[in-house]
């Protein structure tokens, strides 16, 4: 029996709030309301007012609930028997902090676009308040709701890998090989340090294939690391549009990480590859229905997605059966739906459940900011070795 499923039947939706920084993220939109977990109420949909209201009277909202900022919603939504309960985050990356907390301060549940924060302290400060106020902050590592992710855990729990060697890791695509000259605003403010942070690539992307790996390995802890990044694009620097992350895991295993944006000709692909002593697994989001396993000394196999020879962890994410092709948007639906059974398990006070429940949550983005400061400091440090901290 599918006990995330189960554990929601019965109860209504949660009342949406959704921030978006243009009046795009139609997979976040719509994965949220996959299930009936989430009813899109209000929102303030672009930084251009008129312009989100526009858009947001045109996806149902009501036009007196699309408002110009967050704290025009927050202000506005309080006073409301049916105002909102969660808040969907997904502005430019410096504004999160700003967001999150206003947002806890007022009693609402958070879901975050990932890098959560700029710093780790900022996550410890906010984690604390969240726990202070009873809220979940919930973080969209999207990629995560694919079921033979689950897979690929379950079959490193039960050993059939054998201990794990080698980590391989690769996140590229080519829509910034080239230069910034008439780039939209979604790709001025990735570049720019003030308001993407101290990464780019790494931060954008990166952190899918860092919070994945955590989710397959979660018994490895890095031990140290070397980051080498460079900006092709001149004028991206000192944020990188490529990277190289290396690193030596607690049990001798040694990882390689690789993104890039720069990767002409790519139109955009995840690669995992996990290592053992006995046998060995390969996932691509290219082709998220296969997983490829490759046991020593025995011929290759390719486990499909929905098939009852799989683990129940990966039966029980998924939603279409063997026959149909599950995709992102199965994903992204996974990831929210998690979430709000976490929200009402917090709210319930059960916090057995919350302690056997996975979702990406506020350790999830802290980690994903912890492994991108120690990332910087190597990179800083001229691609040195240093330990992780």
């Amino acid at each position: 029996m599918d006990r995330r499923r189960v554990e929601w039947h019965g109860l209504r939706p949660f009342h949406l709030g959704r921030l978006c920084g243009d009046a795009r993220g139609r997979r976040r939109r719509t994965g949220a309301q996959r299930d009936d977990t989430y009813r899109l109420v209000c929102g303030a949909f672009d930084l251009d007012a008129e312009r989100g209201r526009d858009f947001g009277t045109k996806i149902g909202v009501a036009a007196d609930r699309c408002y110009g900022d967050y704290k025009e919603l927050i202000a506005m939504e309080a006073g409301r028997e049916d105002g909102v309960e969660v808040v969907s985050i997904a502005t430019p990356n410096f504004t999160h902090y700003e967001i999150t907390k206003a947002c806890l301060e007022a009693g609402l549940h958070v879901i975050c676009e990932k890098p959560l924060f700029f710093t780790v302290a900022e996550c410890d400060e906010v984690a604390k308040l969240a726990e202070e106020k009873g809220l979940i902050v919930g973080v969209s590592y999207g990629f995560t709701g694919h079921p033979l992710v689950h897979q690929m855990a379950a079959m490193v729990r039960k050993g059939m890998l054998g201990e794990i060697r080698i980590v391989d890791m690769q996140y590229s695509h080519g829509f910034n090989s080239g230069d910034d000259v008439g780039a939209g605003e979604a790709v001025k403010w990735r570049t720019n340090p003030k308001t993407a942070g101290p990464t780019f690539v790494l931060g954008d992307i990166g952190t899918h294939l860092y919070y994945l790996s955590e989710v397959v390995l979660p018994h490895l802890k890095i031990e140290k690391l070397l980051c080498d990044r460079k900006a092709f694009i001149p004028t991206r620097a000192p944020l990188e549009d490529h990277a190289t992350v290396l690193m030596h895991y607690d049990n001798g295993a040694r990882g390689r990480l690789w993104v890039s944006s720069v990767d002409a000709g790519n139109m955009g692909s995840q690669r995992y590859r996990f290592v053992g002593s006995k046998a060995s697994i390969e996932w691509s989001d290219a082709h998220p229905d296969q997983l490829i396993y490759e046991v020593q000394g025995e011929p290759n196999r390719i486990l499909h997605h929905g098939m009852p020879y799989l683990e129940e962890e990966s039966l029980a994410a998924d939603r279409m059966g063997a026959l149909h092709t599950e995709g992102l948007g199965d994903s992204w639906a996974n990831i929210y739906l998690w979430i709000a059974q976490a929200i009402d398990a917090k709210r319930r006070g059960d916090e057995a459940f919350l302690r056997s429940h996975h979702y990406p949550g506020i350790k999830a983005g802290t980690g994903g900011v912890r492994w991108l400061e120690n990332c910087v400091r190597s990179a800083d440090a001229g691609a040195a070795w240093i330990d992780f901290k």
